[in-house]
């Protein structure tokens, strides 16, 4: 019999040993994960060495008065927006006083979608010292299917950037 192969570590198992790795520390922000993002990764023993803390913000008072969103942003482009979670890794990140801030956005479904806006279409949004990163997704799923596949691309931006895939943010004037 062929012996078997490894099991793959889960993403967030590979993202606190990264972490760890370089030293980094992590906040998240969260929206229609309502949490989801902050559960996987303290279900990995020891994450309180590089997990700080995580912000569940899904109403726009939230997202101004917890980190910090412009009003004018959310007014103007939405909650769910690139804007928006950009706006959102930056709070998360300075508010916690972390290296690395994460967030999330969208509309999980099943009411909520707009023309414009489908049910589905999230933002994820990386913010560090030398990258900012955001993405639109767009899922097909119902409810939770949604906010999994939104968590999990979260980390795996997380992932891309602690991996060295990302490009380095050009420097600011």
């Amino acid at each position: 019999m062929a012996p078997m192969s490894p099991t793959p570590l889960p993403l967030e198992e590979i993202i606190g040993d990264l972490l760890t790795q370089h030293h980094l520390t992590l906040a998240v922000a969260e929206s229609c994960t309502g949490g989801l993002i902050g559960h996987r990764l303290t279900n990995v023993p020891g994450a309180s060495a590089y997990f700080i803390g995580g912000v569940v913000a899904y109403a726009y008072d939230a997202k101004e008065r917890l980190l910090g969103v412009s009003h004018n942003t959310l007014y103007d482009y939405g909650a769910v927006s690139e804007p928006t979670a950009r706006e959102m890794a930056r709070g998360a990140r300075r508010v916690l006083g972390t290296d690395l801030g994460l967030a999330v956005t969208g509309i999980a479904g099943p009411g909520g979608g707009l023309p414009d806006k489908p049910i589905g279409l999230t933002w994820v949004a990386l913010s560090a010292r030398d990258v900012e990163e955001a993405r639109q997704l767009l899922w097909t799923g119902d409810r939770e299917t949604n906010k999994a596949q939104s968590a999990e691309a979260a980390l795996e931006l997380l992932n891309d950037y602690l991996q060295g895939r990302l490009q380095p943010a050009p420097p600011t004037p």
